[in-house]
């Protein structure tokens, strides 16, 4: 039989193995635990293996010192301009201080929810609902700015808060549909008539760009055309000279030459004119025999000048006379050229 020593002492050993597990105390990775003397706060246990004093030291808050998020449920907020919208968000937040976190505060996520809802109804509403719908990064940013510095105290970090839906009435969104829609309408109305101004200013500019080029190059053909003209004034004059220095410098046969040759260069292009099909007029052939004659005589001239005394210059032939004026007749015209003695041929 066991004696009673025996049952005393396995009573003893088993009391202090107790004592040594509840003295034993695990934290995990993420988390921290505040350590309470008789109800009083003394120190904070870090993740890992510790030793509390049993009987007298208890854990008093096990603090989770992750990120954490919290859904801000939704809520009726009227803006400035009484528009009456639903909104919600989210807010991410992390312990850094589990002593202040588990005795400043009392349920510190509803704390933190709370404090963010009634910020968000301060913040949004002192906004349009243009404001409200187009800016909600400055929305963050205050609300981000106004709980964080609230929450210090605690011990708690806001690391972001979002909003993530803003709704508005169903009348008041297709009324905004209607008013996005005529100011589209504008926008292109007034792109058009800008576009057609840019068009117009440009056709003008190059209307009046084609003038001065016009412009520019009919001076240049008229000063081309001045040039042209004073350079064959210059070569008519320049023959003229030539051709008086050379009449009273030469023979009269080569005179009569001339003047033959240019009569029957004037025949010929009279004759091959392309609107002329009836032609009457005089022809001397006096004149043009005598034109030749003017020819041999030059010719003979000039042998004679070779060697040997000059032959004897024989009486100048009369010059061509004249031709009368020309009168062209066509078909259907009904008349005829006069002759050269006034009779109508």
């Amino acid at each position: 039989m066991v004696s009673g020593f025996t049952l005393f002492v396995l009573a003893v050993a088993g009391f202090a193995l107790a004592l040594i597990l509840l003295g034993i105390k695990t934290v995990p990775q993420g988390w921290e635990y505040t350590v309470e003397r008789f109800g009083r706060y003394t120190r904070t246990l870090s993740p890992g293996l510790h030793l509390i004093v049993p009987l007298v030291d208890a854990v008093g808050h096990k603090l989770n010192m992750m990120e954490t998020v919290l859904d801000v449920p939704s809520q009726e907020i009227i803006t400035k301009d009484n528009a009456m919208v639903t909104v919600d968000g989210v807010v991410f937040f992390q312990v850094l201080d589990a002593a202040r976190a588990s005795y400043e505060v009392k349920n510190l996520e509803l704390a933190i929810l709370n404090l963010t809802m009634t910020n968000i109804r301060t913040v949004m509403g002192s906004m349009d609902l243009d404001e409200l719908l187009s800016q909600r990064d400055r929305i963050n940013a205050q609300l981000l700015a106004v709980v964080d510095d609230a929450t210090q105290p605690w011990g708690v970090k806001i690391t972001r808060i979002e909003i993530r839906d803003i709704q508005p009435p169903r009348d008041l969104v297709d009324s905004m549909a209607r008013q996005m829609k005529a100011e589209r309408d504008r926008r292109a109305a007034i792109l058009e008539a800008e576009g057609l101004r840019q068009a117009a200013i440009l056709k003008a500019e190059g209307d009046k760009q084609g003038a001065i080029l016009r412009a520019e190059g009919e001076r240049e053909a008229a000063f081309r055309r001045a040039e042209a003209r004073e350079r064959l004034a210059e070569a008519e004059a320049k023959a003229t000279r030539q051709v008086s220095e050379a009449i009273a410098s030469g023979s009269i046969h080569a005179v009569n030459y001339f003047v033959a040759q240019q009569y029957v260069e004037a025949l010929k292009a009279v004759a091959s004119a392309p609107n002329q099909k009836v032609l009457f007029l005089p022809l001397e052939a006096a004149g043009v025999i005598g034109a030749i004659g003017g020819i041999a005589e030059i010719a003979r001239e000039a042998m004679g000048s070779g060697g040997g005394k000059p032959a004897p210059r024989p009486a100048a032939p009369p010059a061509p006379p004249i031709p009368p004026p020309l009168t062209e007749t066509g078909p259907g015209n009904g008349q005829a050229a006069d002759g050269p003695w006034g009779e109508r041929s």
